[in-house]
């Protein structure tokens, strides 16, 4: 299957910068198991969901991230953006200017209350990097990281919170999981009234999810792997709607649907469990756990656009994306989302 195959031309005006007022405001393009779409606004998810569905929220906090700094010995500005952490005080990072920060690289950020060596090179242009600092981690990476929002996203936002879920918890993102940001806790609530129960796993979103994808045959390209995290709580929840035949599992989120067909087995019941998961979900993937999705509108070629043609059917799929553009729906992570029922007919034919 080509990465061509999932291109499509999408007005750089349409690209949202900023989020909405108010979370819940955004507009809801619903793709149901038939191939037909209609346009409603997000709080229509209560009409969306019935009661007995499992609605699966990631839990993750986004970090801040983002950390300028200088190389000690030349002073010149430097970037670096942490992806996850390997071991201690370990981290695995993007840099940028990557020429500049090679192996025996220092660089320091907080007028040196931080500073980190480059120790290592690793795949992708990312490097290992040591970091120093007294007191507390959490509360120095506050002080000097910033949020790291996608290079798409020219303006700042002015309340970092607005890149946060309502119900964020466990910290270590480099992106939010961003279907989960038009929650408020007032939907979450009229949700569970009306028979929707909530549970709550953690995926931390790492560069798996947003990686180019640069071959052209896209069963080549390696996916990064991301760290989650499975309660005894979850795994419950998740196996009493697995053995009902009447209750459908709603993923909200593409790292929430990526986890879930990691976990579910072939046979046999989800236990409560950690680890990483590098699973990459194309069309021709067989859904062992996910009945629907919540998600936003993704980037041509993106492995995110080849998930949900994957759950729904790729020719549906790039319709859906067709008329989203005609009705100048808001694109990307501030951007407006749909609800994505999985096909009747075969994601895999198309």
């Amino acid at each position: 299957m080509k990465k061509s195959e999932f291109y499509y031309e999408l007005p750089p005006e349409l690209i949202a910068q900023h989020p909405l007022p108010e979370r819940d405001q955004c507009r809801l393009l619903h793709l149901d198991s038939q191939g037909h779409y209609e346009d409603l606004h997000f709080p229509d998810v209560t009409h969306l969901l019935r009661r007995g569905d499992l609605l699966v929220l990631n839990d993750t906090r986004v970090m801040p991230a983002r950390l300028i700094g200088e190389k000690t010995d030349s002073h010149i500005a430097v970037e670096l953006l942490l992806l996850r952490r390997l071991e201690g005080d370990d981290w695995e990072v993007m840099v940028r200017p990557g020429r500049r920060l090679k192996p025996g690289a220092r660089v320091s950020f907080l007028d040196g209350k931080i500073t980190a060596d480059i120790e290592d090179l690793l795949p992708e242009g990312c490097r290992k990097a040591r970091f120093h600092y007294n007191g507390i981690w959490e509360e120095r990476l506050a002080e000097a990281g910033t949020m790291p929002l996608p290079p798409y996203i020219h303006e700042q936002l002015e309340d970092p919170e607005q890149y946060q879920t309502v119900y964020a918890a466990n910290n270590g993102s480099a992106a939010a999981p961003t279907a989960g940001l038009h929650f408020t806790r007032t939907l979450l609530e009229q949700l569970e009234q009306q028979g929707v129960e909530l549970c709550y796993v953690t995926l931390h979103v790492g560069l798996g999810t947003f990686r180019p994808v640069k071959e052209e045959n896209i069963e080549d390209h390696p996916m990064h792997s991301e760290y989650f995290e499975v309660s005894a709580k979850a795994a419950t929840q998740l196996n009493a709607a697995l053995q009902a035949a009447d209750r459908r599992i709603i993923a909200v989120g593409t790292t929430d649907c990526r986890l879930l067909e990691t976990i579910v087995p072939a046979q046999g019941e989800v236990k409560a469990c950690s680890g990483w998961t590098d699973i990459f979900i194309y069309p021709g993937y067989q859904f062992k756990a996910v009945d629907a999705l919540i998600t936003n509108f993704h980037l041509p070629e993106s492995t995110l656009v080849m998930l949900v043609s994957a759950l729904s059917r790729k020719d549906w799929i790039l319709a859906a994306y067709q008329h989203a553009i005609e009705e100048r729906y808001r694109f990307f992570s501030f951007g407006d989302a749909m609800f994505i029922e999985k096909s009747d007919k075969g994601g895999a034919a198309n």
